[in-house]
């Protein structure tokens, strides 16, 4: 498996590259008010709305620092219920992949109740990087807010 490399803080993290469609710059986001602090916007891509999550804020409550190696990743995300929809990932240094198997990554021993999507972690060149599962990103509430059902048509 091909994957995405990048940071949240001092941490490294990986997006499995089957789950993103497109790497891009960091772009301009309509707020979404009574979001979570978390939720940048949204972000419009080849004709379609596509909600747009801060990684940095979601994770330590700070906004993701303006680097060159900061990214907007499209990622595939599947709304319980509906058809796969696009879901925008803002994260910092994001400039390396990682060939591996899935394998090898191994249980983290604990429970992310609050931070569903924190998956399994490995060890790599002295470090620890953990798997995003994009699919546990967003609980019941905000999952409705971004990804409300009359909008699937």
């Amino acid at each position: 498996m091909l994957f995405l490399i990048f940071q949240i803080g001092n941490d490294r993290y990986a997006l499995d590259s089957n789950q993103v469609e497109v790497v891009l710059p960091p772009a301009p986001c309509k707020q979404v008010p009574d979001a979570p602090a978390w939720v940048r916007g949204i972000f419009s891509h080849d004709g379609r709305n596509v909600p747009v999550l801060d990684m940095s804020m979601l994770a330590l409550g700070q906004p993701a620092a303006q680097r060159l190696s900061t990214r907007l990743v499209l990622t595939h995300y599947t709304p319980a219920g509906q058809e796969p929809q696009l879901l925008g990932l803002i994260v910092e240094k994001a400039t390396d992949t990682l060939r591996c198997d899935a394998e090898d990554f191994t249980a983290s021993g604990l429970l992310h109740e609050n931070a569903r999507y924190l998956g399994p972690v490995m060890r790599h060149q002295g470090e620890l990087i953990q798997w995003i599962k994009v699919d546990d990103m967003l609980d019941d509430a905000v999952q409705a807010l971004l990804f409300p059902e009359e909008s699937r048509a």
